[in-house]
């Protein structure tokens, strides 16, 4: 028995050193070091993205996600554009009545290609110019397909900076003078605006909303931007848009709806000078027509509230017309001896006269 022990230990002493042996060759070092630097590589990898992570602010996120100019750029990136969409359609017909009178016509400034600004100095005041003006992507049907959701989601910033890029301005003006409009929805069969759909007009006006054969009809919202244009429609410069929401039928205002004006209040005189902002009631043919409700703004942005009563576009007068023709149609809420006076002559058809004939 004594004799196998040593045996066994002169075993272990020979394996020993061939382990030794095998540690020691170069390949088994290459491939340490290997292990090693790849080890090292991932370790920079998983700091850099935590730091990444760690600079991306959610404020960051929220402007990336606001940004309609930037997005207007990668517009052109998407694919969703399909060769259907690049055949042009013929504008429809528009069948409602375009703007009253021919005084807004002698007024209006000329707008050539430098003279196309927005009535606000503070709220993009020129028009915004990041495109190529010889792009030939900018077809009206990517237009009407940029536009379309931004409408549809009632995204109020969006749509006014869409409606300040050139593209949008050149678009409308291609309709000035005419009763057409360009469209983007459903259909009847006869291939008429049907269902809900987006249309642009002459004069930087849209509107979006519910149509019946051809006819704005049911809920929608018309639109209109004064870009370029300084008369009496948009108060001398004072109104920068103007809007109707509420319920539409033979292609007008009908049944109950709101009238909306952005007003430029740096424009207007330290003195009484109000504006009107809202008009709020019931519309007939897009005249005021009822019980209505409106509220005004003055320079330092007060705001005031009015009533009037109104048949078919014609105010019932809360006193009576004074000596040199002046009618009361608003009576102030708080204090019911104050009312808004406008001149006899203008005490017709009251509503939304640019959509009236």
């Amino acid at each position: 028995m004594n004799l196998k022990e040593p045996d066994r230990d002169n075993n272990q002493e020979e394996r020993g050193e061939e382990g030794e042996n095998l540690f020691q060759k170069p390949v088994m070092t290459r491939i340490l070091l290997t292990v090693i630097a790849v080890l090292l590589i991932c370790i920079l990898i998983l700091l850099t993205i935590v730091v990444g992570r760690r600079d991306r602010s959610p404020e960051a996120d929220k402007d990336l996600q606001q940004n309609i100019t930037d997005y207007a750029q990668s517009q052109q990136e998407l694919d969703g554009l399909t060769q259907d969409d690049k055949d042009a359609p013929a504008p429809e017909k528009e069948p409602a009545a375009e703007e009253a009178g021919p005084e807004e016509d002698e007024e209006e400034e000329s707008e050539t290609e430098e003279e196309l600004t927005s009535a606000d100095d503070d709220k993009t005041a020129v028009v915004v110019d990041i495109e190529d003006e010889n792009d030939e992507a900018y077809t009206k049907e990517y237009i009407l397909k940029e536009a379309y959701p931004f409408f549809a989601d009632n995204n109020q910033d969006a749509i006014w900076d869409l409606a300040h890029l050139k593209r949008y301005v050149r678009l409308s003006a291609q309709l000035e003078g005419t009763d057409e409009f360009y469209y983007q929805g459903d259909v009847d069969g006869d291939g008429k605006p049907d269902g809900t759909g987006f249309a642009i007009y002459e004069k930087n006006s849209y509107y979006f909303g519910q149509w019946s054969h051809g006819e704005r009809s049911g809920q929608g919202t018309w639109y209109r931007y004064y870009i370029g244009r300084k008369n009496k429609t948009n108060a001398m410069g004072i109104y920068m848009s103007h809007s109707y929401t509420g319920e539409w039928k033979n292609n007008l205002p009908n049944g109950q709806g709101a009238e909306h004006y952005d007003v430029d209040i740096s424009r207007l005189e330290p003195t009484r000078e109000i504006m009107i902002q809202n008009v709020v009631g019931n519309f007939t043919d897009g005249l005021y027509d009822g019980d209505m409700y409106a509220n005004t703004t003055d320079y330092i942005g007060n705001v005031q509230e009015w009533d009037g009563i109104a048949e078919k576009g014609v105010f019932k007068l809360w006193r009576d017309m004074s000596a040199i023709g002046e009618c009361s149609v608003w009576r102030y809420r708080e204090d019911t001896n104050v009312c808004m006076d406008i001149d006899q002559s203008e005490n017709k058809n009251q509503g939304i006269r640019e959509l009236l004939k």
